[in-house]
């Protein structure tokens, strides 16, 4: 079983360079099945949100699994709606019923809504104060959004999650959040597939005897940057870890690197809308 290497964040924690996104896995038994073979494989990180509607899922699926519950990181997140101090305490109390947890270990706030994302991080806080949650995090939080909170937190933010991959590849996001000692997560890293296609990929690929799904998660990997692609497919689940056995040169490194075109196949968190 491929063991996951782990990055050390800002409070001693650590965290799986590679996890499980869950999002969009609304099928029941085919998520607890999904999760429950991630982990069975090796997976010790799996990444949900009140808004995926699969928390419970998630909760059986660790139950299930026979893997101890300290040995998993758990990620959930604060919908739109339900931000603001008062009612992210709230959210977050009905989070932990719904995984059946005692406690999680990373909880984000899943947009930065412009006039509650101070208070939701300050509910965050007060949480990681109480020893509900282990991380306190952000997702989808620009450099200015960090900044708003720092004027005000006692603790910083410990990881941002950001829709991140060779299109998109943030870096003067990712250079701050490095000055901050802030983790940085990949949401949609493989670009929800529209980067799998890619030429200079697949010549990577085809060159190193890899898929271009690993090539890019590598490169992830080898930019300190955390991942959690998102499969229900076991053998896709299985290939999407096999990326500790080998490394990109620097010249394949600068290749994916020269790709970035600032494309987001997802929203952008200063003009975004959900009708949800």
């Amino acid at each position: 079983m491929t063991i996951i290497p782990t990055k050390k964040l800002a409070n001693g924690v650590e965290m799986p360079y590679l996890g499980l996104g869950v999002f969009k896995m609304t099928d029941r038994e085919e998520s607890i099945q999904a999760m429950k073979k991630a982990l069975e494989v090796g997976y010790r990180a799996i990444d949900t949100a009140a808004l995926y509607g699969n928390e419970e899922e998630v909760g059986i699926a660790i139950r299930e699994s026979g893997v101890p519950r300290e040995e998993i990181f758990v990620t959930t997140k604060v919908w739109n709606k339900d931000q603001g101090y008062d009612l992210t305490l709230r959210a977050f109390e009905t989070s932990l019923k719904k995984l059946g947890l005692e406690y999680l270990d990373l909880y984000l706030t899943h947009w930065p809504v412009e006039d509650k994302l101070v208070d939701t991080y300050r509910a965050i806080e007060r949480l990681y104060e109480e020893k509900l949650i282990r991380v306190p995090g952000v997702s989808n939080h620009h450099q200015h959004h960090l900044e708003k909170i720092f004027a005000k937190a006692n603790v910083k933010p410990m990881v941002d999650q950001i829709e991140l991959h060779p299109y998109l590849s943030q870096q003067e996001l990712r250079s701050f959040c490095t000055e901050n000692d802030i983790a940085v997560t990949a949401w949609s890293p493989l670009g929800r597939g529209g980067v799998l296609q890619d030429e200079t990929i697949v010549n990577i690929a085809n060159a190193i005897g890899k898929t271009a799904a690993q090539v890019v998660l590598r490169w992830h990997y080898q930019h300190d940057i955390i991942s959690i692609p998102k499969s229900v497919t076991p053998n896709r689940i299985e290939e999407n870890m096999q990326i500790f056995d080998f490394e990109l040169s620097d010249e394949q490194i600068t290749q994916l690197n020269n790709l970035n075109k600032n494309q987001r196949f997802g929203q952008n968190p200063d003009n975004f809308h959900f009708d949800f």
